[in-house]
């Protein structure tokens, strides 16, 4: 399989996957969970990321 093949392939990852099932079991009524703690597969990853990098500046910062 040649790398243009390979790049191409998309997917859904796991964090879609959860983001739909967790999207599922909250309009069928199976948990009562704030809309914000249902999409938290789609945005968590990026808190983390922004969190690292402030504290990252933070310490860059500091330590000048």
């Amino acid at each position: 399989m040649s790398k243009e093949s390979s790049a191409k392939r998309g997917g859904i990852g796991f964090a879609g996957m959860l983001t739909i099932l967790f999207i599922a079991l909250k309009l069928t009524g199976h948990v009562d969970w704030s809309w914000w703690w249902v999409l938290a597969p789609l945005w968590i990853g990026w808190a983390v990321v922004l969190a690292i990098l402030a504290l990252l500046g933070l310490a860059a910062v500091l330590l000048s």
